[in-house]
């Protein structure tokens, strides 16, 4: 328990350090658009190929498991979208995102702090937390939101093409659920979880890499510890946010 609040204390120290004032407003905003590319870009793949999957498999599972007569096929569109919109998109893209960017960050501070790369920024007078870890933190809160929405939109067309190519269910009655009782607002509770996220995935693991020790073995558990503790931290707050967001 006392190591927990050691980490816990550090970490808020270090987040004090990140939210200063940049240097130069030019410098910080190319940095931006670096990472931007770099971990929101990039990541744009691997979301596509995952979510048009997902939607396909979550079509085919809604369709074995409400084959009863009572139950109108238009439900399984409509259950394939709840499922994408309301978790799949936001969540469990976070938890894959948390392995792959995360564990990008955390090697890449962590491969500067024992090179002494950061010992050099901060010798010429440079916020070292600001300057490597701010420009992270804003790239992915602005981009992991729009990473979610291409993600809802590819998983729902995931499931119309399994619909049309394995006759699992009807597209008309695919798309006749996908329209049914949609509420606009669980795309802002999505977006509200991909921001939140975002933030949690690039700060814990910019922790991890800027208070890395040693050789390059043990920028590997920085990186492999930044991913568990993301992931857990992920989940706590899946629950807080959809308590406070969803539940009445």
């Amino acid at each position: 328990m006392k190591k927990l609040f050691e980490l816990c204390g550090r970490y808020f120290i270090l987040m004090g350090k990140v939210f200063s004032r940049p240097e130069k407003r030019s410098i910080f905003t190319k940095r931006i658009i670096t990472e931007m590319e770099a971990l929101g870009f990039d990541s744009i793949g691997i979301v596509a190929i995952i979510s048009v999957f997902m939607g396909a498999v979550i079509t085919i599972q809604m369709a074995l498991n409400l084959e009863s007569p009572f139950i109108p096929k238009s439900l399984i569109g409509y259950a394939t979208r709840e499922s994408i919109v309301l978790e799949f998109s936001s969540t469990v893209v976070a938890l894959i995102l948390a392995g792959k960017v995360g564990s990008n960050i955390a090697s890449e501070i962590g491969t500067m702090r024992i090179t002494e790369q950061i010992d050099a920024l901060e010798i010429m007078g440079v916020n070292s937390a600001s300057y490597l870890i701010l420009p992270k933190i804003i790239s992915t809160v602005i981009f992991f939101p729009f990473l979610t929405i291409m993600s809802m939109f590819i998983g729902v067309v995931g499931g119309y093409m399994v619909a049309i190519l394995t006759g699992a269910v009807n597209p008309e009655a695919y798309l006749e659920g996908i329209r049914y009782a949609f509420k606009p607002f669980y795309i802002t509770y999505s977006l509200i979880k991909a921001s939140t996220f975002a933030f949690i995935i690039t700060s814990i693991s910019g922790f991890y890499g800027y208070y890395a020790k040693g050789n390059s073995l043990e920028v590997g558990r920085a990186s492999t510890k930044a991913v568990v503790v993301s992931s857990i931290v992920i989940l706590i707050f899946n629950l807080i946010i959809t308590q406070l967001l969803l539940a009445k």
